[in-house]
């Protein structure tokens, strides 16, 4: 266990890194806590409003992703085994140091698995995200490759236009250098740590990882650092409410649900004996379950996908990619429809269910922390072109937002649509949306293409 007062996962959970005891200093002037599944975490410390606009004017530091499953695949063939699986290819040449957004897909083509692999060595790549489904294909593969839990390393993001700076002070480090999706090691809290340039809220952002023996000082320094220059620690609604949709990173069960109980009994069986997955999905497209699954093309990630080589789904994204039928976009809805969907739970017999539609973060994450989906049909002249997912209050513009996946032929933007809200068996309206811009948020901080030479060096 480490020392650091913190409650360490069981050997074996592959989900979770840190549970954070009560008395840890992520709890300090947090307002709301909630449960997410495998432990407490401060839900809320200011408004998520304005947790939100740190990300865009200041900076942010938010704990959420501690909880991801974090694995180990080492070995002399380590390279080959990650090119059969993923739609991904070439990890063998990847630098050391360098990283990768890797996705794994079914025999069907639909995400499994989507997340980040850092390679720390030769034949040593840390992945994030991609277990326990890698460790299902580990466990089967004839391979020499090793696969291990990683249950000792904690993980902050430090998010928005002053992150660069903030971590500069902490680190004593130059990191102008780095550039998107790119690493550097420092030292923080008197220990090795990486810093990544990735964050979820579209703007200037960086990962910290380092171990959990000195997770709270580093979490001490790191918030301090933010605190200084206006920042707000950020919750977990926050982060898991509005960050990817205003971003455009389309997120597991924010917005798609990986197929684990539809991929062959043997994948459904492992799956339920490492975390139940007890997701449920509503909404006017939830009479068919598979409306929640999503192939990388249906979402933007088509680039990713490399057909010199062999693995799961090769077959069925080959016949996608030559016939693209959907395409991302952001939908603007309608205010004053929105407005009426409010009104509508109140008209007795005839009442729509309202379910957690609301500018209210407490209510619209919901959905989120008790594990319901919510997917909805799109609608042109009264006929289904697509489905919506992922509804949020955009802070900065003052909209309600969300993507769907549409049919290419009523993706262009300014497409006017409409969204059927309302669960199954009861009545339903519609709402007006837009097709907007995908990503939502393109502003000069956007971190694919922000140039740091423009911040001053420590």
């Amino acid at each position: 266990m480490p020392d650091n007062n913190e409650v360490s996962v069981p050997p074996g959970t592959p989900i979770g890194q840190i549970i954070f005891a009560p008395d840890s200093p992520i709890f300090e002037g947090s307002n709301v806590q909630t449960n997410i599944g495998f432990g407490w975490v401060p839900a809320e410390y200011s408004t998520t409003r304005d947790e939100f606009l740190a990300s865009r004017e200041t900076a942010s530091i938010g704990f959420v992703l501690n909880n991801s499953p974090v694995y180990d695949v080492t070995g002399p063939e380590a390279a080959a085994f990650l090119n059969s699986v993923a739609v991904n290819k070439d990890f063998g040449p990847l630098e050391t140091g360098a990283s990768k957004h890797v996705v794994i897909c079914n025999e069907q083509g639909y995400i499994l698995a989507d997340g980040v692999l850092l390679k720390l060595g030769e034949n040593h790549f840390r992945t994030y995200w991609l277990a326990p489904v890698l460790d299902f294909f580990l466990t089967k593969s004839t391979l020499d490759v090793t696969g291990t839990w990683v249950l000792d390393e904690y993980f902050y993001q430090i998010d928005g236009p002053k992150s660069l700076e903030i971590l500069e002070k902490v680190t004593g480090s130059d990191l102008h250098h780095l550039r998107f999706a790119q690493n550097a090691t420092v030292s923080i809290a008197g220990a090795e740590a990486v810093v990544h340039r990735l964050g979820m809220s579209g703007a200037l952002a960086y990962e910290v990882h380092g171990p959990s023996t000195v997770a709270r000082e580093a979490y001490r320094q790191l918030r301090a650092a933010v605190e200084e220059v206006g920042g707000r620690p950020q919750g977990f609604w926050n982060y898991s409410l509005v960050n990817h949709t205003v971003a455009g990173y389309p997120n597991q069960v924010i917005h798609f649900l990986p197929p684990y109980r539809d991929s062959g009994p043997e994948l459904a069986a492992y799956m339920e004996s490492v975390i139940p997955f007890d997701i449920g999905v509503h909404g006017s497209a939830s009479d068919d379950l598979s409306n929640a699954w999503v192939t990388p093309y249906d979402i933007g990630w088509g680039y990713l996908v490399n057909f010199d080589h062999e693995f799961p789904g090769k077959a069925a994204l080959q016949a996608i990619a030559s016939n693209r039928p959907r395409k991302v976009v952001t939908l603007e809805w309608n205010a004053d429809d929105i407005g009426a969907a409010y009104s509508a739970q109140f008209r007795g017999a005839d009442a729509v269910v309202y379910d957690r539609m609301s500018n209210d973060p407490v209510i619209a994450i919901a959905d989120y922390a008790v594990g319901r989906m919510r997917i909805d049909y799109v609608l042109l002249n009264g006929e289904k072109i697509g489905l919506a997912t992922g509804r949020t209050p955009a802070f900065v513009e003052n909209r309600m937002i969300s993507l769907a996946w549409l049919d290419v032929e009523h993706a262009a933007e300014g497409t006017e649509v409409t969204v059927l809200w309302g669960d199954i068996d009861h009545p339903k309206i519609e709402i007006r949306a837009t097709v907007a811009q995908f990503p939502y948020y393109q502003g000069e901080f956007r971190n694919e293409k922000f140039d740091t030479s423009s911040i001053p060096r420590r």
